[in-house]
C-alpha cells in the first residue's frame, strides 16, 4: 500500500483502560454496617499504545487472539468508545457495522428497522424508499419484512444490518465478525461488494477470526495480543505471523534431558 496516499484513519499512542469494580460486601447487611465503604478498583488495561494508519481505499485487518482488543479498537475508532490517552483521527463519513443488533427494535418489523438505521446512518426518507427493494433482495428477506426481529435467527439480522450498513453514504466501512454466522451464499455476496467496495476506493477496517478472509481481501493486517501491536504489514505475513505464534503456543514442551 502506497502511504502517499491520502490518510482513512489514524490513531497515535490508543490506549484504553476500564475500571473494574470489587465490592467485598456480600450481603445487606454488610452495606448497613459500611455504607461509606469503597470498591476495590482493578484497572484493566485493554489497549496499550496502539498506533495504527489505513489509507484511501485500503483494506485493512486487525486480528488476534479473544481479548486482544480488536473490538475495543474498532469502538474507538467508530466514537462508540473515548480512548484512555492517543489521539484518533477519522478522515470521511463512517458506516459501522459492529455489533449485531445495535440500533435494531427487536419488537418492530423488517420494514420499521430499516427506516430507523437507515436514517441514523445518513440516509434521507427517499433515499431510505428508494433502496428498500434492494436491501430486502439482498439480505434476502422479502418474505419476513412484516414479522418482528425477536422472531428473525441471527443470520437474518446479520443480513439485514449488513444491508442496511452498505446502502449508507461513507467512506469508510467498519465491520466486526461480519462474516461469523453468515452461510455460503451471503460470503458470496460479500465478496461482490467487496470487489464495489474496491473498484469505488473505499476504505475497509476488518476485525474478524477468519484468516483466510484477512489473507485473501485485506492489502495490510494488524496483529494485537494483550492490547499491544505485535506487528503491521501485507495482510498475508500477518496472518502467518499469528498462525506461527498460536502452533507454537499449542505445541507440547518438550523436557530438557
Amino acid at each position: 500500500m502506497n502511504a502517499s496516499r491520502p490518510l482513512a484513519v489514524e490513531c497515535i499512542g490508543v490506549s484504553k483502560t476500564f475500571a473494574l469494580p470489587h465490592d467485598t460486601r456480600s450481603n445487606l447487611r454488610d452495606y448497613f454496617k459500611h455504607p461509606f465503604k469503597q470498591s476495590e478498583v482493578e484497572q484493566n488495561r485493554v489497549l496499550d499504545g496502539v498506533d495504527l494508519s489505513t489509507y484511501e481505499g485500503e483494506f485493512f485487518g486487525i486480528v488476534g487472539p479473544n481479548g486482544s482488543g480488536k473490538s475495543t479498537l474498532l469502538k474507538i475508532i467508530a466514537g462508540i468508545y473515548r480512548q484512555t490517552s492517543g489521539v484518533v483521527r477519522v478522515f470521511g463519513k463512517l458506516s459501522p457495522f459492529i455489533e449485531l443488533g445495535v440500533g435494531f427494535h427487536l419488537e418492530l418489523n423488517a420494514r420499521d428497522n430499516v427506516r430507523i438505521n437507515g436514517t441514523l446512518l445518513g440516509l434521507s426518507q427517499r433515499q431510505i424508499d428508494d433502496r428498500f427493494p434492494e436491501i430486502l433482495a439482498f439480505a434476502e428477506l422479502e418474505r419476513f419484512v412484516d414479522q418482528k426481529l425477536k422472531n428473525y435467527s441471527t443470520g437474518m439480522q446479520l443480513r439485514l444490518a449488513y444491508s442496511i450498513a452498505i446502502q449508507a453514504p461513507f467512506e469508510i466501512l467498519l465491520l466486526d465478525e461480519v462474516f461469523a454466522v453468515g452461510d455460503e451464499s451471503f460470503q458470496e455476496k460479500c465478496q461482490e461488494t467487496f470487489a464495489g467496495m474496491r473498484a469505488e476506493r473505499k476504505t475497509v477496517v476488518l476485525v474478524s477470526h477468519d484468516l483466510d478472509w484477512i489473507g485473501r481481501y485485506c492489502d495490510r493486517a494488524l496483529l494485537l495480543r494483550g492490547g499491544v501491536v505485535q506487528e503491521t504489514g501485507p495482510a498475508r505475513d500477518v496472518v502467518e505471523l499469528y498462525l506461527e505464534q498460536e502452533r507454537a503456543a499449542l505445541a507440547p514442551e518438550v523436557p530438557i534431558s
